[in-house]
C-alpha cells in the first residue's frame, strides 16, 4: 500500500515556505558565504567555515515559550505549521496522527553557547535546560502546539535521518497504526566544534574555496572538495490512500529500502547502496527501467561521490536524469533526506528538474546529469538516495500521483 503526500513545509537558505523554496530550486541562486551564527567561529588562525544559513525565521510561538525553545525547535514549528495547514490536518482525529522527527544531537551549537555562558555559575542554569536540548523536545514542542496524539518519536540516521523518518512514517501508515504521519528532518544546528571535526575528518570542504564560496559546493564534479553545510528543515505529511482528494496529492511513496552496510564512520559502501535501491524497487513492485529520475545523496565528498557513481553504474541508471539538490542548498545533514524528498515532489508537480550548480566536469559523463539550467522533464518514478555515517543506506521510490497502481 502506498502512502501519499498531501502537505509540505520547508525552511532553508532560500527562505521560509514552499513559495521561496520552489522559486529558488529552479533559479539556483548562489547562497554560499562564511557562516556567521554565534558559536560557529573558527579557531584563531583558522579559515572561516563556508555554508548556507537561513534567514531570520517568523515567530510562531508565544514569546514566553520561544525563550525556552532552541533554534532547531522554533524552525521545526514553522515548517510543521505550513505542512499542517496545507494538509488540513485539523479535520483528522488527533489520535490517528503520528510524528517522526529525524535527527540526533540536533542542538550542539546552543549547548556549546550555554556551556560557555554558565561556566562558573551553574547555579543560575535555567531548569528547562534539563530537557530543552533533548531531541525529544522538538516532539514536545510540536505535539503541545498541534493536536498530534497518535505517537511521536525521534530517530537518528546521521545524514540519512530525514529519509529514515519518511520510511518510519510510511511503515506507520502501512501498518494501520495511524492514518496520517508527519515525517520531519530537523535542523541540525552545528557548532564550531562539529565544523572543526568534520573538516579534520576530511568530510567537509577545506578552505580551498575561501575566496569564492559560491564555487565550494560541487557534488559529482571532478573538482569537489567535501560537503558544505547548509541549514535546513522540512516536514512532509504522509496519509493513508483514500483519506484525501486526488488533486491535493503531491506524489506517492511507493517503496523503501533501509540497510546496514557494516561500516562505522564515513566510509561509503556502494554494495549497501545497491542493496537499498533493489529493496526499494522490490517493495514498489517496479524495475530499474521504470526509474526516470534520480535525486542523489551527492554530497561532494570525494569518496562518497565516487561510491555513489559506482552504485549508478551497477544499477545501470544511464537512462535516468540525475541532479543534486545539495548543490543549491548545501548539506542539511539530519534534514537533507526530508528536504530532498520535498524537492522531488515539487519537481514532480512542476514537470521540470532543478539545476545542479557547479557541475562543470561530471565524474562520469555517461550519466544524464542535469547541469546548470533547469530542464523540463515529466517524472513518473523517482529514486531518492540518502546515506549516513555508521553504515546507514536508504533508498525511496517516489511516484507521481496515480502511478503506483502497478505497485499495489
Amino acid at each position: 500500500m502506498a502512502a501519499v503526500v498531501t502537505g509540505i513545509g520547508v525552511a532553508c537558505g532560500l527562505g521560509h515556505g514552499k513559495a521561496a523554496f520552489r522559486a529558488g530550486l529552479f533559479e539556483a541562486p548562489d547562497l554560499f558565504s562564511e557562516l556567521k551564527r554565534e558559536g560557529r567561529e573558527p579557531a584563531e588562525g583558522e579559515a572561516s567555515f563556508l555554508g548556507v544559513e537561513m534567514p531570520e525565521l517568523p515567530e510562531v510561538l508565544p514569546t514566553r515559550l520561544a525563550r525556552s525553545a532552541t533554534l532547531s525547535g522554533r524552525v521545526a514549528l514553522t515548517v510543521l505549521k505550513e505542512a499542517w495547514l496545507e494538509a488540513d490536518l485539523d479535520a483528522v482525529d488527533p489520535e490517528r496522527i503520528g510524528l517522526v522527527v529525524g535527527g540526533s544531537n540536533l542542538m550542539s551549537r546552543e549547548q556549546a553557547l550555554a556551556a560557555r555562558d554558565y561556566a562558573g555559575r551553574l547555579s543560575y542554569l535555567p531548569p528547562r535546560h534539563g530537557h530543552m536540548f533533548l531531541d525529544t523536545d522538538i516532539c514536545g514542542l510540536c505535539t503541545s502546539s498541534y493536536p498530534i496524539r497518535g505517537f511521536s518519536m525521534t530517530i537518528g540516521g546521521a545524514s540519512a535521518s530525514g529519509s529514515v523518518a519518511v520510511i518510519q512514517a510510511m511503515e506507520a501508515i502501512r501498518s494501520g497504526r495511524v492514518d496520517v504521519c508527519i515525517a520531519m528532518g530537523a535542523l541540525q544546528d552545528l557548532s564550531a566544534y562539529d565544523l572543526h571535526a568534520m573538516r579534520s575528518l576530511g568530510a567537509m570542504g577545506s578552505a580551498r574555496f575561501a575566496d569564492k564560496p559560491g564555487k565550494a559546493c560541487r557534488p559529482m564534479d571532478a573538482d569537489r572538495d567535501g560537503f558544505i553545510y547548509g541549514e535546513a528543515c522540512a516536514a512532509v505529511v504522509l496519509c493513508r490512500q483514500g483519506l484525501t482528494s486526488k488533486h491535493k496529492i503531491y506524489g506517492e511513496l511507493l517503496g523503501a529500502g533501509h540497510v546496514a552496510d557494516g561500516s562505522r564512520g564515513p566510509e561509503p559502501s556502494s554494495a549497501g547502496q545497491v542493496r537499498a535501491a533493489k529493496m526499494a524497487l522490490s517493495d514498489a513492485g517496479l524495475g530499474l527501467a521504470d526509474i526516470d529520475y534520480v535525486n542523489g545523496h551527492a554530497t561532494g565528498t570525494p569518496a562518497g561521490d565516487d561510491a555513489e557513481c559506482e552504485t549508478y553504474r551497477t544499477l545501470d541508471l544511464q537512462h535516468a536524469r540525475i541532479n543534486a539538490t545539495k548543490s543549491i542548498l548545501g548539506h542539511g545533514l539530519s534534514a537533507a533526506g526530508a528536504i530532498e524528498v520535498a524537492a522531488v515532489l515539487l519537481q514532480i508537480r512542476e514537470g521540470r528538474l532543478h539545476p545542479t550548480r557547479n557541475l562543470e566536469n561530471p565524474l562520469d559523463p555517461s550519466f544524464d546529469w542535469v547541469g546548470g539550467e533547469a530542464v523540463g522533464h515529466e517524472i513518473r518514478h523517482a529514486l531518492k538516495f540518502s546515506f549516513g555515517f555508521g553504515g546507514i543506506d536508504t533508498a525511496l521510490v517516489i511516484g507521481a500521483p496515480g502511478t503506483g497502481a502497478r505497485a499495489r
